[in-house]
């Protein structure tokens, strides 16, 4: 699909912004969505990578949903660090929302990477909600909770698929690297010279001036920058992960799951999304009541530890997938957002899936 209808009937266009605007063919539809669907892109990645879950979200949710798909972080710039990107998304957002004024909602799907450059992006683009708003009695009579707003709008729906919100440091959480405890070491120390400030992000070996690793940061509100206010202001957070032939992210990452709290999971049995193998509903837990980690602990260990417990504070919803089935399930990391139509349509269920559940 290239500028105009696509045989779905699906229209896009490339907008002024550098990134790909998606919405139906009819025009009614296209001026009377409301919810601004933003879509992320990993490392190396383009605007193309979601143009599949694109087309299938405006051809379901033709009046609904208005969807656009980022450029601004694109092939090497994808290798600026998760702070730059996400600058230049909210950047972004910001100008679409002001060429839309139509617009009411907000939600994100995000792929690998992208999802802690989304994460970093709603951080700058949160606002509090207003005093008079905490304070305004509901029908009930009980105080009305809110929320607040990202760039203006209501936020409903916060989807990653495949992030390492965990960080790649600790250990089996970039399977390639075989689980070797010196072979991870070494990739730390080098990850720069290949991924540049991406990588010191995701191996947490930034420095910045003498601050904790930004992974680490971003699960706590920084100054201007509020990430765990943002992120609680989703109605729903959930998180795709691949538990197995994903060579890039580890399924513990993925999943915000510690060792102990993977499941165990057997072939799915629902035969709309026969790659959907174990879901489930995680509460927010209250961190106070958690034990600190042992400082015989290593410091790669430790701080796993912290960034489960800070970010199992909220609430999300956990949707494992298997592609062991598959002849392409060493593509897993690409599979599972359909990166290609062609080669990874095996994973069109679990787009089907974000769909389905997804919250209008």
């Amino acid at each position: 699909m290239e500028n105009g209808v696509s045989d779905n009937g699906v229209c896009s266009s490339e907008s002024v912004n550098g990134g790909q605007d998606v919405w139906s063919s009819k025009e009614s539809d296209s001026l009377s969505a409301d919810h601004f669907v933003v879509m992320v892109n990993g490392i190396m990645g383009s605007s193309t990578d979601w143009r599949y879950a694109a087309e299938q979200f405006v051809k379901r949710l033709p009046d609904k949903v208005f969807v656009h798909c980022s450029e601004r972080n694109v092939s090497k710039l994808t290798l600026d660090g998760v702070d730059v990107m996400g600058d230049r998304l909210a950047e972004e957002i910001l100008e679409v929302i002001q060429r839309k004024p139509n617009l009411r909602k907000i939600s994100f799907v995000a792929h690998s990477v992208g999802g802690l450059v989304a994460r970093y992006a709603i951080g700058k683009l949160y606002r509090p909600p207003e005093t008079e708003q905490l304070e305004a009695p509901s029908t009930n009579g009980q105080p009305q909770e809110s929320f607040g707003t990202i760039g203006g709008l209501e936020p409903v729906n916060f989807v990653t698929v495949a992030t390492p919100h965990l960080g790649s440091r600790g250990n089996k959480q970039v399977p390639f690297l075989f689980g070797l405890t010196a072979i991870e070491k070494i990739a730390s120390l080098i990850i720069h010279w290949i991924l540049r400030r991406t990588g010191e992000h995701l191996f947490m070996t930034d420095d910045d001036g003498g601050k904790p690793p930004l992974v680490q940061r971003m699960i706590e509100d920084q100054g201007e920058y509020y990430f765990m206010s943002a992120l609680k202001s989703f109605k729903r957070r959930v998180v795709y992960s691949n538990v197995d032939y994903d060579h890039f992210v580890g399924w513990r990452t993925s999943s915000i799951r510690r060792i102990n709290e993977l499941p165990k999971w057997e072939d799915a049995v629902n035969e709309k999304y026969p790659h959907i193998v174990y879901e489930e509903r995680c509460k927010g837990t209250d961190s106070e009541n958690i034990e600190p980690t042992s400082a015989e602990v290593s410091y790669p260990d430790r701080l796993e530890e912290e960034l489960v417990t800070g970010l199992s504070r909220l609430s999300w919803e956990k949707v494992d997938v298997s592609f062991h089935k598959s002849r392409q399930r060493l593509a897993a990391h690409s599979i599972i957002q359909v990166k290609d139509h062609t080669a990874h349509i095996e994973g069109a269920d679990v787009i089907d899936h974000i769909i389905d559940h997804f919250q209008t």
